[in-house]
C-alpha cells in the first residue's frame, strides 16, 4: 500500500513561510496569475515560486514588498465586523431589536453567536448568501413577535422599503414609550 503524503513534507519550514509568504502577498495585492507569473519570471527567471530556492522566494518577497505589499502581521487582532450586504442587514436589524427590547445584547459578538446557534457559521463572514437568508427570516421573525411589522409592499424601492421599516420602528419605539 503506497504511503499517501502531503505535498508539503519535503519543504523546508522556513522555505514553507516564505512561499506562503509570496502567495499571501499576491492575493494582497491583487495580481491575477498572468502578472504573478511574470513578476516571478522578472525576478527569478521561474514562472513557478514552488521552483524557487529560499533565496529567491526571499527576492520575490521584497519585489511585493517595493509593490506596496506590507509584511506585517497584526498577531491577535481579531478582524472588523462582515460588511457585504446581508450582514449589514442582519446587523441593522439586531441593532434595532436591541431597542425594542427583544435582546439584551447589541454587540458584534452577540450576533455572531446568535448567527451561530440559527444557521451553524460560527462568523457572520463566512456565511453564504443561503445562510445569511435564513439569518434575516430568524430576525425578522423576531421582529414580527415584538410588534415591529416586517411586510412591505412589492412596488417600492429598497430605499423607500428601508424608510419605511425605520417609520414603522420609531413609531412602534415612541408609542412603547408613551405607555410608560
Amino acid at each position: 500500500m503506497a504511503k499517501i503524503r502531503s505535498h508539503n513534507t519535503s519543504v523546508a519550514p522556513d522555505r514553507r513561510a516564505l512561499l506562503g509568504k509570496v502567495h499571501l502577498a499576491s492575493k494582497a495585492l491583487g495580481l491575477d496569475d498572468d502578472d504573478y507569473r511574470a513578476v516571478l519570471e522578472r525576478i527569478t527567471g521561474k514562472r513557478s515560486a514552488g521552483q524557487c530556492d529560499a533565496g529567491q522566494l526571499v527576492a520575490i518577497v521584497a519585489e511585493f514588498e517595493r509593490l506596496g505589499f506590507r509584511s506585517q502581521v497584526r498577531a491577535t487582532t481579531r478582524p472588523g465586523p462582515a460588511s457585504h450586504p446581508i450582514a449589514r442587514k442582519a446587523r441593522a436589524m439586531w441593532i434595532s431589536l436591541h431597542q425594542l427590547g427583544a435582546i439584551n445584547d447589541p454587540s458584534e459578538r452577540a450576533l455572531e453567536a446568535f448567527c451561530k446557534r440559527q444557521v451553524g457559521v460560527d462568523r457572520l463572514h463566512w456565511a453564504n448568501h443561503a445562510q445569511g437568508f435564513r439569518l434575516i427570516e430568524a430576525l425578522k421573525a423576531m421582529a414580527e413577535r415584538h410588534g415591529w411589522h416586517q411586510d412591505v409592499p412589492s412596488g417600492l424601492s429598497a430605499a423607500e422599503r428601508t424608510e419605511l421599516l425605520k417609520d414603522r420602528l420609531a413609531d412602534l419605539l415612541a408609542r412603547r414609550r408613551a405607555a410608560l
